[in-house]
């Protein structure tokens, strides 16, 4: 039997839904990226919102690049985002390498994978954007 055959059998959800190698993380409307930039109490905040991959990831990479060239401090509110892999950790690190980057309020999948991975204890976590900006 072919891998793409005993995978689709083995891989799909226990509803019964679409096989999981055939789901798209960022196709569906409601996970959809967006990225929004402001300045709050010194700090230069870009608010991630939707589901962050490969496909997705480009938006908000040019976003905080060009954030970390052109303010001392860039503040990532997370709350939003709805699924994160590894092209997002790297994108923080990155970020985090090149400037002041503070991560803020990150949703519980993205915690979740920032400890698994080490990266929240690389990376300066606040709870909230008043904390992060003051």
């Amino acid at each position: 039997m072919p891998w793409e055959e005993a995978a689709e059998t083995a891989l799909v959800s226990n509803t019964g839904g679409t096989p999981l190698l055939r789901r798209q993380t960022t196709g569906h409307p409601a996970q959809a990226a967006s990225v929004h930039q402001y300045a709050k109490g010194g700090a230069w905040v870009v608010a991630a919102r939707g589901a962050y991959d490969l496909d997705s990831i480009q938006p908000l990479a040019d976003a905080l690049a060009s954030a970390v060239r052109n303010h001392p401090t860039v503040v990532l509110d997370a709350s939003g985002v709805t699924f994160a892999d590894s092209t997002l950790l790297n994108l923080l690190i990155v970020t985090h390498q090149a400037g002041d980057l503070r991560l803020v309020a990150p949703s519980v999948h993205l915690r979740r994978l920032c400890e698994i991975t080490g990266v929240d204890r690389l990376l300066d976590i606040r709870e909230t954007l008043d904390a992060a900006t003051g």
